[in-house]
């Protein structure tokens, strides 16, 4: 029996990550959004391309969750975008309400999916969903480090004139401006970043980096990011369900790991078919831990703005 994924928000984060579970043959698709005919056009359009790209998934889009009953994964994009100017932190209460209901919806379908969230302020989204659904934490996870950690590893690469490949990196602590590229693990094939440029060209890398996704806002003007954010939510997809224990960093539930209780931090964790298998916690140096801990207040702010909320 195949596998099944419901993509919550047929925009361009969901509809690119959709397409490209259905081209990587991951699984039957179940594309949800709020707007009539949205949904059922672009799952009928990714359908039609499959003869041509030479996938065999169904794809289905809907205004409702009956069709995404029994789904191994939820992937909620859904949610108000930034514009110019704004914040991921300015979109908190609106998407507070529509991460709420999509849970609510998907969790009484699907109710041993492993929920991965997209939607921003992430952090404080993935606390949303985990309240809401009662989940486990290892099967609520969010989608930001390998996503920002992709926009370091770009940019190393891109200054060295190196492959992409080459570069590893680890991006960690809040999805925002307060997030935390760890230099002192990132490297070229094993050679260290710090034999490899000046600190001036390190320190303009790591801003960029943290100033990722406003870079793109600008230019685009009338919307955010979406390419890089779907194929960074779909290597976590494939990473779970293929059972690959891939090693990446995603924001997790915390309780007691590196000093922060109940709160989701991007940390490096094993993604397999359980969802968060293992947290790996690293040691970090006075700077960094001084950094997370920084990233980890900016989550704690908006998560009690939340909890007001809740009541």
């Amino acid at each position: 029996m195949r596998k099944k994924v419901t993509v919550v928000g047929a925009g361009n984060v969901g509809a690119n990550t959709a397409q490209k579970i259905a081209a990587k043959e991951l699984a039957d698709v179940v594309l949800v959004d709020v707007v009539e005919g949205v949904p059922q056009g672009k799952g009928l359009d990714m359908l039609e391309s499959a003869p041509v790209e030479g996938y065999d998934v169904r794809i289905t889009g809907a205004n409702g969750y009956d069709e995404t009953a029994g789904s191994d994964i939820v992937v909620i994009t859904a949610g108000f975008p930034r514009k110019p100017g704004m914040s991921r932190d300015d979109l908190l209460l609106a998407n507070y309400e529509v991460v709420k209901s999509a849970t609510e919806q998907a969790v009484k379908q699907s109710p041993n999916a492993i929920l991965i969230l997209v939607t921003n302020p992430l952090d404080a989204m993935c606390w949303t969903a985990l309240k809401v659904s009662g989940f486990p934490r290892e099967r609520v996870i969010g989608m930001a480090g390998v996503l920002d950690t992709a926009r370091f590893r770009t940019f190393i690469a891109e200054e060295l004139g190196v492959s992409f490949e080459n570069v590893t990196a680890m991006v960690l602590g809040g999805h925002g401006d307060t997030m935390v590229p760890l230099v002192r693990f990132t490297n070229v094939s094993g050679i260290p970043l710090s034999e490899l440029t000046d600190q001036a060209t390190i320190d303009r890398m790591v801003q960029r980096t943290r100033d990722g996704g406003a870079e793109i806002v600008k230019y685009l003007k009338t919307g955010s990011a979406y390419y890089a954010p779907a194929a960074s939510t779909v290597e976590m997809v494939e990473s779970i369900l293929k059972d690959k224990k891939k090693v990446l960093p995603c924001a997790v539930y915390l309780q007691g790991e590196y000093g922060f209780n109940e709160l989701f931090v991007g940390v490096p964790v094993k993604l397999g078919s359980k969802g968060v298998e293992k947290i790996y916690e690293i040691k970090l140096d006075e700077g960094e831990k001084a950094a997370l801990k920084k990233s980890a207040d900016a989550v704690e702010e908006l998560v009690s703005v939340l909890k007001k909320q809740a009541k």
